[in-house]
């Protein structure tokens, strides 16, 4: 297997001639192509937002209904109780690390499969099913403490379904994107998910404020449902871009290999990656630290806001609601900023500010929820234009007829370093038994990342498009 020869003005350091978005140079994209492909991430937002982060993980699994009655019985500010609410919020740690070896082992070889053989939407479809039985499944976790270790690892299977379907949705951002526009695409789609997470926590806010509408809420029942409805969500909308995105088509000169053979291949394209697109090398390392910082604030930022700041149920969803409005808004903004300076100035301007948001929480974690809110939300505006610019950035070093396999390098190194917030969040918490202190081993991340993005450089005729 051998990628496309470097262009004969490529720089010693190896960077591609021919970049898989190049290729769109002057073409028009269809605007029902680019909308069904962003509705995707509208589609499965609230696997993310509603069950990932603010409602399901955050107020039931790792709420006193896991704990054993005697316990749960206790006093909330008993260090027994406190001990055990930290042992749930650790142990849904180690789940989502495992889900992380898993996604870092498939990822990239079943990429490149569906690269070589022009199948990236069959992986989509495929996966997002897997998510949406996942979801459905969550129905079958009842309020009890034995029903735990079930909740953890449908969460965690969810998980790896969740960035399996990215990985070939990512891909298809070049196929719905020019040089011109790819900022504004990737954070489009970014901000749609957003909003859609928006609405799908105001659909809880109103079905709590009703009471369900008579319906028993006992047995975690509600959140069961709440899980039921989000599956259903996720089949309403992820539709579009499996009927009106065109399958991309084979990679040439690729040959197919088995399984197994796939990773002997994938050693050999990290090395000619490396030899060829050195600036794709380096960025993949760097947004693999950076990346977990900020799937570690999805993961435990609600169970911060209950545990931690003792937010109440309706006020967890507020929160939600609102992080969920500003991070859409900055990120479709953020997407402009990405087009006209690059996607690098945004990376880091946003890093630094998710790491000066979250130092102010950790330090002030005793002054009360108003620092939370105004916190909390600050750190939210920084989120998801990392992460749109981050998808940019991606695609564009990427060279032409590998991009799921590149997205699928880029899910793995982000879990090859998946460990890091899980572990340093179960690590600080069970050092000093108080859950705030997992702030801290999640800011550390996002801070390691920044200065690990601060060393990432790309060839002179490619500075004007990444920011470098």
């Amino acid at each position: 297997m051998t990628l496309p020869e470097p262009s004969s003005s490529a720089p010693a350091n190896g960077a591609i001639g021919a970049m898989g978005l190049e290729l769109q140079e002057g073409r028009r994209i269809p605007r029902r192509q680019v909308f069904s492909w962003a509705l995707w991430d509208w589609a499965t937002q609230p696997f993310n937002s509603v069950i990932l982060t603010f409602v399901f993980t955050a107020l039931y699994l790792t709420s006193d209904t896991f704990l054993e009655p005697a316990v749960a019985a206790l006093a909330e500010d008993d260090p027994a109780r406190e001990a055990g609410l930290a042992d749930l919020a650790s142990n849904l740690g180690w789940a989502i690390t495992i889900a992380g070896i898993l996604i870092a082992v498939l990822a990239p070889v079943l990429g490149q499969r569906a690269d070589v053989a022009g199948r990236r939407k069959l992986w989509l479809g495929g996966a997002t099913a897997g998510l949406v039985l996942c979801m459905f499944a969550l129905f079958f976790v009842q309020g009890e403490p034995p029903y735990f270790l079930l909740g953890i690892s449908l969460i965690a299977a969810g998980t790896v379904f969740s960035e399996i379907a990215g990985v070939n949705y990512n891909a298809m951002l070049v196929q719905v994107s020019t040089p011109k526009t790819v900022g504004k695409v990737s954070g489009l789609g970014w901000g749609l998910g957003y909003i859609g997470g928006i609405v799908a926590l105001v659909l809880v806010v109103v079905a709590t404020t009703f009471d369900w509408w008579g319906m028993p809420t006992d047995n975690g029942l509600a959140y069961r449902v709440i899980a039921v409805g989000c599956a259903v969500w996720t089949i309403l909308f992820a539709w579009p871009v499996l009927a009106f995105v065109p399958e991309a088509p084979p990679a040439p000169h690729r040959e197919r290999v088995s399984f197994w053979r796939s990773y002997v291949v994938l050693v050999q394209d990290i090395i000619v990656l490396w030899r060829e697109s050195r600036p794709t090398f380096w960025f993949l390392l760097a947004s693999a630290v950076f990346r977990d910082g900020l799937a570690g604030v999805f993961a435990f930022g609600a169970v911060i806001a209950a545990v931690a700041f003792h937010f109440t149920t309706n006020e967890v969803l507020i929160f939600g609601i609102a992080a969920n409005l500003l991070a859409g808004l900055s990120t479709i903004l953020a997407g402009r900023f990405d087009d006209r300076f690059g996607p690098r100035a945004v990376i880091l301007f946003a890093l630094a500010g998710i790491t000066i948001a979250g130092l102010v929480l950790f330090f002030l974690h005793d002054a009360g929820k108003l620092v939370f809110w105004i916190f909390g939300l600050a750190l939210t505006l920084f989120v998801g234009p990392t992460q749109a610019a981050s998808r940019s950035f991606l695609a564009r070093v990427t060279p032409a007829g590998r991009e799921s396999e590149i997205f699928g390098l880029y899910a793995t190194t982000g879990r090859a370093a998946s460990f890091l917030s899980p572990l340093l969040w179960a690590a600080f918490i069970a050092a000093f038994g108080a859950t705030y202190w997992g702030i801290l081993g999640i800011i550390i991340v996002v801070a390691a990342g920044f200065v690990l993005m601060l060393f990432v450089k790309v060839p002179a005729e490619r500075a004007a498009v990444t920011g470098a």
